[in-house]
């Protein structure tokens, strides 16, 4: 594991680690500020948390560079007040074929190890993907499954089999104590299946996206701006993009999925009009949406999609920028009229050129503004720690409805 993280010493002889949350988080610290990254850093404010990154190898890095930090230095480590990160290391292709047995064990051998240097026994151990073996591994009080996503559905995206990953979910939740779900598709397919779950949707950080203080400099194109944060990959409904480049400036800020038609997506970037940045560090995101007069949400509706909350809806919302969006269950669950809900090209082209001309709308931004801060990432932290506090004062309900 490497030597122990400065701090770790005053943590144990201070008892401030004493009991924590762990989280074994679906995406990777380094990379792309998702769900796990927030709550962990909201939760903290309540009670210490060890966030767990998903096992890589020592390989990984080769077709994922971004993920390089994540081996340098020891792989227990303090990152701020109240919030450590493992960073748990396997064989490569350890997470398939007869390596499996093996790296599971491996893998919980790790989580052991990091928190008996934390000296800290978990209140609560929450799995984010089913294919996590940690419940039961660290003597927890309270094992929870947070269900992000419908995983079985997304599994074809994801390259991985079906049938395995609905026996994985379906194991999860029969270990877990409890199941969160984070959209209302998610919450609904699970008591489809027969088990009872409680929602905390995504949210945003209403103060990063409230306080951007310049546009940022690389934006070359003309005003209005429809602006798309997020990756360009199968999920994207492209003839949504393409029909909004046909009435006004597109700028995209995030990566780019090879594969995801290429040539199309080439001719799109090719366009005078359209600007392609990259994938950027969350940090630089609220000068990007200060640059832009209307924020797309242009997902398909595939199965994986209509269980998603996109973050990005909120996020935009708290930058004061107005939003047109597909048509999906948590969309309509934020029940908001400041965002526009069209699913055909033309339509979906037409409402953001309209919604653009309310963007420096002072009476408009403080509306969407108010509204994202009803829905911040502290607000769900508070929902978080409150219900694994109840849940394990009261004693976990059964998951099934059965």
């Amino acid at each position: 594991m490497g030597s122990e993280p400065p701090g770790l010493d005053d943590g144990r002889s201070s008892g401030a680690w004493d009991r924590v949350i762990v989280l074994c988080a679906a995406n990777n610290w380094d990379g792309i500020k998702l769900a796990d990254q927030h709550m962990a850093e909201h939760v903290r404010a309540h009670v210490p948390v060890l966030y767990v990154d998903p096992p890589m190898s020592r390989l990984t890095p080769r077709n994922h560079p971004e993920l390089r930090p994540a081996l340098d230095g020891p792989r227990l480590r303090v990152v701020g007040p109240g919030l450590a990160r493992l960073t748990p290391v396997i064989p490569p292709k350890g997470r398939s074929g007869a390596l499996v047995p093996f790296t599971d064990r491996l893998l919980r051998h790790q989580l052991r190890r990091a928190l008996l240097a934390l000296g800290s026994r978990p209140s609560a151990l929450i799995v984010t993907h089913p294919g996590w073996p940690a419940f039961g591994a660290a003597d927890e009080d309270l094992a929870v499954y947070w269900a992000q996503d419908d995983f079985t559905a997304g599994a074809v995206l994801m390259g991985l089999d079906v049938r395995r990953m609905e026996r994985a979910e379906l194991a999860a939740a029969r270990r877990a104590d409890i199941i969160i779900t984070s959209s209302p598709a998610v919450r609904d397919r699970w008591a489809q299946r027969g088990f009872s779950s409680d929602m905390i949707p995504f949210g945003c950080d209403s103060a990063a996206f409230g306080h951007a203080d310049e546009p940022a400099s690389d934006v070359s194109i003309p005003p209005p701006v429809a602006g798309f944060v997020g990756q360009l990959n199968a999920r994207t409904d492209l003839a949504l993009l393409e029909a909004v480049a046909g009435v006004m400036s597109l700028l995209i800020v995030g990566p780019r999925a090879p594969q995801f038609e290429p040539a199309r997506v080439d001719r799109m970037l090719a366009r005078p009009n359209v600007q392609w940045v990259g994938p950027q560090p969350f940090e630089r995101l609220p000068a990007y949406l200060a640059a832009v007069d209307v924020g797309l949400v242009p997902y398909d509706h595939s199965e994986f999609n209509v269980a998603s909350f996109p973050l990005k809806t909120l996020e935009y919302l708290a930058a004061g920028v107005p939003v047109v969006a597909t048509d999906l269950p948590a969309t309509r669950w934020l029940g908001t009229d400041l965002v526009v809900i069209e699913d055909a090209p033309g339509r979906f082209a037409a409402a953001a050129r309209s919604a653009s001309r309310s963007r420096r709308d002072g009476v408009a931004v403080d509306r969407r503004q108010a509204f994202a801060r009803r829905h911040d990432w502290a607000a769900r932290a508070e929902q978080m720690t409150a219900l694994l506090a109840s849940a394990a004062r009261g004693g976990a309900p059964s998951r099934s409805m059965h």
